[in-house]
């Protein structure tokens, strides 16, 4: 008699539930090769957890509690930076792993290996910034972090569509707004091993967001509705900040995320 296999998602439960950094980048990376080589079953026979597990540390406090990270350049503000990333990149996998369990089975395998797939590389991403805070004799969870990352998720755990537009095309957006400035600033302070890194995480970020706008688009199609349209209502019902301007026209493009997308509500 043959065992049943694992199912994908008890599979992504248990690294949502897995809480040591180092163990939830092996998990996570661990599910999407599984999955990638066919060991898993296509079942979706439990539920994802409400919240994933954490570490002890770092402790998450709300914004407007964030110390400053500290004048730009100095061994403090360099290290404050690299910790903030960091957090960002394990929140990250969390995220991705979230989606393909708790939407997965409605939109199905495609859908599924895509995010699996994200979930890797922000794992890989979190081991790269995690690597680099240790040779700056640092670690993650010296020093506080944004508490508020997981709300995204918690606000649209109901509803696929708004998920992808808030999380993929508006906070991972955001990313590739903002990352090749510090990446240039970076550089310019003579560290090009941090330089390649975010330049890595910003090739990387530029897939993530296409197939949160793929998935999207397809599913606004289907549905009948106009994607664009479609978009503005739910970020504006379910994202909580701003969208600021200067946008990366050209990543946001590579993405498929078109100026017709945000153009209209960005303050």
């Amino acid at each position: 008699m043959n065992e049943t296999r694992e199912s994908v998602a008890a599979a992504i439960r248990g690294a949502l539930l897995t809480g040591e950094p180092k163990a939830k980048v092996f998990a996570a990376r661990d599910v999407a090769r599984r999955w990638r080589l066919g060991r898993l079953d296509w079942r979706f026979d439990t539920a994802m957890p409400e919240r994933p597990a954490a570490p002890d540390r770092p402790e998450l406090l709300p914004p407007n509690r964030m110390p400053k990270r500290g004048k730009a350049g100095s061994e403090r503000g360099r290290i404050a930076l690299w910790h903030a990333l960091a957090h960002i990149e394990f929140v990250a996998i969390d995220l991705a792993l979230d989606m393909a369990g708790r939407f997965g089975e409605a939109m199905g395998r495609e859908f599924v290996s895509d995010f699996l797939s994200v979930a890797a590389d922000e794992a890989m991403h979190f081991a790269l910034l995690d690597r680099k805070l240790r040779r700056l004799g640092s670690h993650y969870g010296a020093l506080p972090a944004h508490g508020g990352l997981w709300q995204a998720a918690h606000d649209t755990q109901h509803e696929v569509r708004a998920r992808l537009a808030v999380v993929p095309m508006v906070l991972e957006a955001r990313g590739l707004d903002v990352t090749p400035a510090t990446r240039d600033r970076v550089r310019a302070q003579g560290d090009e091993d941090g330089a390649r890194i975010l330049q890595r995480i910003l090739d990387d970020e530029i897939r993530h967001v296409r197939f949160g706008t793929k998935h999207f688009v397809a599913s606004c199609d289907e549905a009948g509705e106009i994607p664009e349209k479609c978009w503005k209502i739910l970020v504006e019902r379910h994202f909580r900040g701003t969208l600021k301007p200067p946008f990366n026209d050209s990543a946001r493009s590579a993405a498929g995320l078109s100026r017709e997308f945000y153009a209209a509500i960005a303050s």
